[in-house]
This record gives structure tokens, C-alpha cells and sequence, in this order.
């Protein structure tokens, strides 16, 4: 088999159980033992046979170890139920060390490592990560859970979603079991909930957030919240909430832009194993801007053609994943960043250069050019290129896009200039 297709198929299996007749293997999950059943199962029967060489009565189990939780109802002893170990659901893989660092998040980093570093004792509590989805608030909260149980500056650590703070504290209810919820969230010395947003309109479940909210923070323990929007601008949720959510710091993290997603491309396929060609990480990260899930979503999905299909990793196979993410009609929806990147590769020029203050000649010419391009290939207002542009304003852009027409054009150079960017960028070339 190729290396790509036994490490992502065959090497995650686990053999768990052999007798004379019957080999039992235990999968990562219900999709993976799909996969194996479609693509995989004769070659595995071929294989699985014992020291006579009789075929083996192969079954599947599904692995249940990231999964665990604490069944209240188990017929334990009190004693019993105190030792086991409450689950943290902290992913191990999102560490610090793994977060690709960009403008787009380096303060939220920077903040997020500081906490990790010294829970509790800044004044940074709450810390509260904002934004879009997909752009590593997540991770940041892992990182910060890992970085403190490795360092042994936290020995107590609890993170959770926000629905499922929500679902415990309605079993609280419903079996009896207030204590032991409320003595969870509450002894504790570092507390990351994922997703504040989901508290709202959820009135009894911010009531009882409301006052573990309070005690820790009296108690001195770090407390880290994730949200899709800035806390003060959150609707249903209760005023005293959100003013304490507001009383610490909230660092927002924006999409990532070209370089940034180069770099999270480049990092994702190694982990994988893949070898993919520089032209086509940029060909993705041009088209990909807004989310890093749907990223490494792409990796993951080329990784699969490949190993499972044994297609070749090239320009036709990325453009149809990318197809299959965004719709055919979305493939080449230009915006400003990408015009501007393309008139920078071909000048030697960096973009802000060419969107900066500069008057040397050759600059204001490159950015008459590009000027000139996002007007003619985006569907960009004039006023939203000039404030693109160091926030020049519209006339300005009028005016460069005159000179390139009356004077610019005149010379064979540019025109070529000009129509080999829009032959790039063209979505009838895609």
C-alpha cells in the first residue's frame, strides 16, 4: 500500500481482542470504519489469517476513549465516584507551539500565553477571545489548558462548551446532583468555556454561570471565555453578565490574510504527510480567506483522494476540492487582497509598499496598475479601493485609473502587463 494510505487507514487500528476463530480491531470512529468496509475490508480479510493460514472472523469496534464521561448513575461507592478522574476534553494537539501566528491574532497569542503563564494573577480575568468561526479561538483555549497542566501551574483544570456546561447543569437538575456539578465548575484553579454566545436566552443556566463566574474571580482563579462576537455587543444575555465579562480584557482574532494562510496550509500538510507543491498552497489560500477549519478541511480531502483513490495531488484535483467547498460559482470571487498580491509578485514589490505613502515614481506607477485591476476585476466600490489603498479617497482612485487608460496603455509593456493579471485571475481560466 502507499505510505499516505497505510499511515491515514491502517496504522490508527487497533487490534484489542484474538482468539482462535475471531480478531477483533478497534476503529477511531464510525466514518473511519466505513471507509475501511468500502475501500479496505478484502485487503484485510487477505491479511488477517491465522499460523495455518485460516481466514480469521474479523469484527469491528469503535473506540469510545475520547468519549468517556462520568455515568452518575453507576452503582459505585461515594469513595469510588471521588477518584475517578473528571474528563477535561482538552485536545492535546492544540498547543501553543502548533498556532500559527499571523497580524490577524499575534495579541490574542500574546494575551492567551500570558494567562497561561500566570492564571489569576494579571489583569486579564476574564480573558475573553472573539470571533469568526474557524480562526483558532479554540485552539487558543486548549493551549492555554495544556500549557498550564505541562507546567503544573494549574493542577485543576476544566474546559467545556458552553452547551455542554448548559446539558450538566440541566442533569444537575433532573438526577439531584447540584453539588457535585456546582463543585466541578467551581474548585478549580483554570476555567476555558467555549462559545458564551450559546448562553443566551438560556436565563436559569446564566443565573448559575453568574455566580461560578463570581466566586472564582473572588477566589483569584483565571477564568477564559470564547465568543463569535465582542461581549458588548451580545443580546441575550443578562447586563450583569456581560459586565463581567467586560471587566477583564477581550482580544478579538480576525481572518487570516495571505501569508498567514500560506504558512497554516504548509504547517497542516506536514502533519499530514503530504507533499504538496507551493504553487497549490497558494492557489488554495488565495480562495480559502475567511476560515482555517475549511483549510485543513481541503488538506484532509486531498489527503483522502490521494491515498484512497490513488489520484495525483495537481492543479485539476485542488481546483475540483476547492469546487466542492466554496460552489463553482464562487471559485474566483476576486476580492482586493488578491489583485494587489498578484501586481506585487510580478512588480517586486510588497504590498504595503504599494499601498503605502510612497512617491517614488516606479511605486505610484504599481499602484496605478493596481488600482486600475481592482476596479476592472472586483466588484469593489471606488471608495472601498481607496481606503484599501492607505485610505485614499475615490477621486484618488479616478484619477490613477485615467492615467493608466490615457497614458499607462500606450506602452506595449503595460498592456501586457495588465492582460497577463487578468488572464491569471480570470475565472474563465479557472
Amino acid at each position: 500500500m502507499p505510505n499516505q494510505a497505510f499511515n491515514t487507514w491502517i496504522a490508527p487500528i487497533r487490534p484489542v481482542a484474538l482468539n482462535e476463530q475471531e480478531l477483533i480491531l478497534e476503529v477511531p470512529n464510525q466514518f473511519f470504519y466505513e471507509w475501511l468496509d468500502t475501500h479496505y475490508k478484502d485487503t484485510i480479510k487477505r491479511r488477517a489469517v491465522d499460523n495455518y493460514g485460516h481466514p480469521l472472523n474479523i469484527k469491528y469496534t469503535v473506540s469510545t476513549r475520547k468519549n468517556t464521561i462520568i455515568n452518575h448513575n453507576d452503582r459505585e461507592t461515594e469513595k469510588q465516584k471521588y477518584k475517578r478522574p473528571v474528563p477535561n476534553f482538552i485536545n492535546k494537539n492544540h498547543r501553543f507551539s502548533s498556532f500559527i501566528e499571523g497580524v490577524n491574532n499575534q495579541f490574542a497569542k500574546a494575551a492567551a500565553m500570558s494567562v497561561a503563564q500566570n492564571p489569576g494573577e494579571s489583569h486579564y480575568n476574564p480573558l475573553v477571545i472573539y470571533g469568526g468561526v474557524g480562526l483558532g479561538k479554540t485552539h487558543l483555549l486548549h493551549a492555554i489548558g495544556n500549557h498550564a497542566l505541562a507546567k503544573g501551574i494549574s493542577k485543576k483544570v476544566v474546559l467545556e462548551t458552553s452547551e455542554r456546561f448548559t446539558q450538566e447543569f440541566i442533569n444537575s437538575i433532573q438526577k439531584n446532583t447540584n453539588g457535585e456539578f456546582t463543585k466541578k465548575y467551581r474548585n478549580t484553579d483554570l476555567l476555558l468555556i467555549d462559545d458564551i454566545q450559546f448562553f443566551k436566552g438560556k436565563e436559569q443556566t446564566q443565573e448559575q454561570f453568574f455566580h461560578t463566574f463570581n466566586e472564582l474571580q473572588q477566589l483569584n482563579k483565571q477564568i477564559v471565555l470564547s465568543a463569535d462576537t465582542y461581549p458588548g455587543d451580545m443580546r441575550g444575555l443578562q447586563e450583569r453578565l456581560v459586565s463581567r465579562f467586560q471587566s477583564g480584557l477581550s482580544v478579538d482574532i480576525q481572518p487570516p490574510d495571505f501569508e498567514t494562510r500560506v504558512a497554516i496550509l504548509l504547517e497542516k500538510a506536514q502533519q499530514s504527510g503530504l507533499e504538496l507543491q507551493y504553487d497549490l498552497v497558494e492557489l488554495i489560500a488565495t480562495h480559502i480567506k475567511t476560515n482555517i477549519r475549511v483549510l485543513e478541511s481541503i488538506i484532509i480531502r486531498l489527503l483522502a483522494n490521494s491515498s484512497l483513490h490513488g489520484k495525483e495531488i495537481n492543479r485539476d484535483l485542488v481546483e475540483e476540492v476547492i469546487r466542492e467547498k466554496l460552489g463553482k460559482e464562487m471559485i474566483l470571487e476576486l476580492n482586493l487582497e488578491d489583485v494587489v498580491k498578484k501586481v506585487s509578485d510580478i512588480r517586486n514589490f510588497p504590498v504595503k509598499i504599494i499601498v503605502g505613502p510612497s512617491r517614488r515614481k516606479e511605486i505610484v506607477k504599481t499602484r496605478h496598475l493596481a488600482m486600475y485591476l481592482c476596479r476592472e476585476l472586483t466588484n469593489n466600490t471606488l471608495t472601498s479601493i481607496g481606503l484599501f489603498f492607505g485610505g485614499r479617497d475615490h477621486t484618488t482612485v479616478i484619477h490613477a485609473c485615467s492615467q493608466v487608460e490615457k497614458v499607462y496603455k500606450k506602452k506595449i509593456a503595460v498592456t501586457k502587463f495588465i492582460d497577463q493579471i487578468s488572464r491569471d485571475l480570470s475565472v474563465a481560466n479557472f
